[in-house]
């Protein structure tokens, strides 16, 4: 039987319950437990706490005052993306962020209400963004267009990016993985060598579940910031 590889990035259910609604609830449930109550905290939380005032005094230091408010949302999805990127790398998981439509509900909203911010507050500098200062008077329809598919394109590239990334690394893992099953049969060395690459790989694919959720966020602030 032939296993089709994008089978794993298909929704299981359990009990007719959606694995994807179960991954997206599960972070949640860690930061509950994460949660201390000791008057000292313990070394985890205060590399936690440390890491989180670095992260936000990065992404948040070109910010306007304005554009401040949104800081714990944007530390908070960072947060969700991280946790959901890297628990889909376990094993008998399900990662719901390599599926187009949940990258998809989080870019949408997120984009919309920073061009809505700007809208709002800035109205004049917001739609002075659609037109370049200077532009002959035959191109100005022509700018306009590009600028507002431009600024359509925004969430696509966001929800597209994050999800080619990690399909992209799941497919090669199964497939690596296949190739060690394999091989196991024929050549015992040459099956050794290619564990050593799927370790390699995994190791990688951590560093990309990182990287992205650290882009996704870092691409929406930088979306706020032209519009406070």
């Amino acid at each position: 039987m032939t296993m089709n590889l994008f089978d794993q990035f298909l929704s299981p259910k359990v009990l007719g319950i959606p694995l994807s609604t179960i991954a997206l609830i599960f972070p949640l449930l860690l930061f509950k437990l994460c949660h201390s109550q000791r008057l000292i905290s313990n070394r985890i939380s205060t590399l936690q706490t440390w890491l989180l005032m670095k992260f936000t005094k990065h992404l948040m230091s070109p910010i306007n005052k304005s554009g401040h408010p949104w800081t714990l949302l944007l530390t908070t999805l960072m947060c969700f993306l991280l946790l959901l990127n890297t628990l889909g790398l376990l094993p008998y998981t399900f990662t719901p962020t390599a599926q187009l439509s949940t990258n998809m509900a989080l870019a949408v909203p997120m984009w919309l209400s920073t061009v809505l911010t700007g809208l709002r507050n800035q109205p004049a500098n917001s739609l002075a963004h659609m037109l370049p200062l200077g532009t002959p008077t035959p191109l100005i329809p022509i700018l306009i267009i590009i600028e507002t598919v431009s600024l359509l394109i925004r969430p696509v590239a966001l929800g597209v990016r994050l999800t080619a990334n990690l399909t992209a690394g799941h497919l090669l893992i199964t497939l690596i993985s296949t190739t060690i099953m394999t091989l196991m049969k024929t050549s015992l060395t040459l099956s050794l060598f290619t564990m050593t690459l799927l370790l390699s790989l995994s190791l990688l694919e951590i560093a990309v579940a990182v990287i992205q959720a650290y882009v996704f966020t870092l691409l929406l602030s930088l979306y706020l910031q032209e519009n406070t």
